[in-house]
């Protein structure tokens, strides 16, 4: 990249309406490919749970996720980030789906019609299937667990009530030894229909505010257990997020608000 380049950044807040909240993401919209040691460099230094980089490709973009640490196959919120991006500063006309190719295939997003900013993602569901749980895994949560499951990227553990839930203090340096990407502890809720958390140490993040990529697993996993395939969801991290999910099939259809609260330029 040439020594005089100005990248443009924004930072929004996913899945939620008010600043400071959900999960923040930064997003890149560049008009070629950048190279991939400076986009690990720039998830490193903006130090959130993912970055974003975008290039046009085809009838959409091109996306790609980085942690500080790792890039990962599948990022709910970052998406939804950047469909609000590529929205709001023009690089896609108001209305018109935006199309993600990326390493979990052909993602959409759409804005939700007379919605207050709603935004839809669909993403491929990723079911769990009932898994052991290695020893170190309910010791570094503290808990016991109603199930365990697992999928291609994370475990999946049910636990008793809403109330063991939030009272999770995990131990990281354990579950960094997990052979996954993370680990997502979800329980019933009488405010919504189910809630969660999820811990990523092993992929640089100790708890990630809002999951949308969780949601994958989760959605159908509830959908099995309530008979019911539309769901109000909530991640209970500190910051805490709304979600709105609907199992299609073997797609997941999630949907979240997203607000800007930062805008720059990286100087490279």
């Amino acid at each position: 990249m040439p020594r005089s380049s100005r990248v443009p950044i924004v930072q929004v807040d996913a899945f939620t309406a008010v600043p400071f909240g959900g999960n923040p993401a930064a997003v890149c919209v560049t008009d070629a490919p950048l190279e991939e040691s400076w986009m690990k460099s720039v998830a490193m230094e903006m130090n959130l749970s993912e970055t974003a980089f975008l290039h046009p490709q085809d009838d959409g973009f091109a996306l790609r996720w980085f942690t500080p640490a790792i890039e990962v196959a599948l990022c709910g919120h970052a998406t939804l980030a950047s469909a609000h991006v590529l929205w709001q500063d023009g690089h896609l006309p108001v209305g018109k789906q935006a199309r993600f190719y990326t390493k979990s295939g052909l993602l959409t997003a759409d804005l939700v019609a007379d919605s207050d900013g709603w935004i839809e993602l669909d993403f491929p569901a990723k079911k769990s299937e009932p898994a052991d749980a290695p020893p170190q895994l309910l010791e570094a949560l503290g808990i016991d667990a109603v199930y365990v499951g697992r999928n291609q990227f994370d475990y999946l553990v049910e636990v008793q009530s809403e109330e063991q839930l939030r009272a999770i203090t995990p131990d990281h340096t354990q579950l960094r030894k997990l052979p996954v990407r993370g680990v997502i502890v979800t329980s019933r809720s009488d405010a919504y229909d189910f809630v969660s958390r999820f811990f990523a140490p092993g992929s640089g993040i100790d708890e990630d505010p809002v999951t949308g990529s969780a949601h994958t697993a989760l959605t159908p996993y509830w959908a099995a257990k309530l008979g019911k395939t539309e769901m109000r969801a909530f991640q209970a991290s500190k910051r805490g997020g709304q979600l709105r999910v609907r199992l299609d099939g073997d797609r997941v259809k999630m949907a979240g608000q997203a607000v800007t609260v930062l805008r720059g330029e990286l100087l490279v």
